[in-house]
């Protein structure tokens, strides 16, 4: 938040919030004094007693202190976490009023933005995920020590406070294992953990990612620095815990606000672990982009495949590619299949993939797609068919003003922030009509939602 701060509040009286309805990130919103006010945990229809935190020009941020009347929607929030935790935001609300929420979300952010013709899109209910809890397949926690007392978990959101996750319940229970398991080793090898306030080096962050298809594991530690006290020893008890396939060493610096640094070594065992979606077989190296739940990921991909409505003579264009997921997912159904990423290692994985799916009609190619794209249109490539996944900011409006020009045919857009969706249909509905909108429940219990757009041309 750039504003400035008005004044904080800490010391005034508590004040009784009637909640009218849910914010983009969970929180409930209601007024006081003719300003708006956001209270984590409140649901709509709830009387509440909340303290005012810190008042904004335009706003007021509050915390909940108890409830007064209860919404019928409110469930109870998992026992043993923290309320404060980020990743549970919607755990007080129940199922069904989450997809109904999620789906509430892409119809505020269409309003909000208005792309030509918004009110006669069809915006699908939202598919429910059948696993609620227990679904992410990769844990990532920072891991910082306090006046001799290591902590292993989560920031805060906003903040600088890390909460110990001894129980994460929308984490698979192997990470998680598997994440506390290492807390111990760390402990009993006394190995250097990084220092935010000295800016000393250290252990920085442990990332453990599991296949589905395979259960094998594969452990991240990212540093802070290269040589790292007792890092080796660390390294040779982690593999053989159950599962573990494979140690890396990720290295990043104090200037970098990403967890991720640019530089990554293997320690011990494979290059990279097998998962599977819908058939396929794909290698995963650590920096690798790949959904966080596995068995609704087939679910959003066979929908996203569908809506394409691909030729055998078509050549598709699959942006912000990743390891190639959906571009080699399609490739039995084309003529050929171009992926465009710019990670590195990403691209690697993905042609790998190719090889490991024995496909021959398959390439990736590193990059920006805003600069590629137009490079294969004048190289003749045609371009029939393009999916899109790109980041929460959207898409560069830059390849916008290529895709406007280019026209593919068929032109799928998934997105995970309705926001920057609803941004980006304003300029691409100048040239396409939406069809449909599909949402798809990734994670249970937040706010996120993956939104599949069918774009056909006008």
């Amino acid at each position: 938040m750039n504003q400035k701060v008005k004044q904080t509040m800490t010391n005034e009286k508590n004040v009784i919030i009637t909640i009218k309805r849910l914010g983009i990130n969970g929180e409930g919103i209601g007024y006081y004094r003719k300003k708006i006010i956001f209270i984590p945990n409140a649901l709509p229809d709830e009387v509440v007693v909340a303290k005012i935190i810190k008042e904004f020009p335009h706003y007021i941020q509050a915390e909940l202190v108890r409830i007064k009347e209860k919404s019928p929607d409110r469930v109870d929030f998992p026992a043993g976490v923290d309320l404060a935790i980020g990743g549970l935001e919607l755990a007080h609300l129940s199922y069904q009023k989450q997809l109904k929420f999620k789906r509430d979300n892409v119809l505020e952010a269409l309003k909000k933005y208005h792309p030509r013709g918004y009110n006669k899109y069809k915006v699908k209910p939202t598919i429910p995920a059948p696993n609620q809890w227990h679904y992410r397949n990769k844990a990532q926690y920072q891991i910082e020590q306090d006046h001799g007392q290591i902590n292993l978990g989560l920031f805060a959101p906003n903040s600088h406070q890390l909460y110990d996750l001894p129980i994460m319940p929308t984490q698979s229970e192997k990470t998680q294992k598997i994440e506390r398991q290492i807390k111990e080793l760390v402990e009993k090898f006394h190995v250097a953990i990084a220092n935010p306030y000295r800016h000393t080096d250290g252990l920085k962050t442990i990332v453990v990612r599991q296949a589905q298809a395979t259960n094998e594991i594969q452990v991240t530690l990212v540093t802070v620095g290269h040589l790292i006290k007792n890092l080796p020893a660390l390294s040779a008890e982690i593999i053989n815990l159950p599962n573990v396939v494979s140690v890396f060493q990720n290295e990043t610096d104090w200037h970098n606000p990403q967890v991720w640094g640019n530089k990554t070594t293997k320690l011990m065992g494979k290059n990279q672990i097998i998962d599977e979606i819908l058939t396929k077989k794909f290698a995963l190296s650590p920096r690798a982009f790949f959904q966080l739940n596995p068995v609704q990921t087939a679910t959003l991909y066979s929908h996203a495949l569908k809506f394409l409505d691909l030729g055998p003579e078509d050549t598709l264009i699959d942006a912000y590619s990743g390891v190639g997921t959906l571009g080699i997912l399609a490739a039995d159904q084309v003529k050929q299949v171009i992926g465009i990423e710019t990670i590195p290692e990403a691209v690697a994985d993905a042609n790998h993939n190719v090889k490991l799916n024995h496909l021959h009609n398959a390439n990736y190619i590193q990059g920006s797609v805003e600069k590629i794209l137009p490079q294969l249109e004048q190289n003749g490539v045609s371009i029939d068919a393009l999916i899109v996944d790109p980041p929460r900011t959207g898409l560069a409006k830059s390849l916008i003003k290529t895709l406007l020009k280019i026209k593919p045919k068929t032109f799928v857009y998934i997105s995970c922030n309705p926001s920057t969706l609803a941004q980006d249909l304003v300029l691409l509905s100048d040239v396409y009509n939406v069809r449909l909108i599909e949402n798809v429940d990734m994670l249970p219990q937040t706010p996120r939602c993956e939104c599949i757009v069918k774009l056909t041309l006008r």
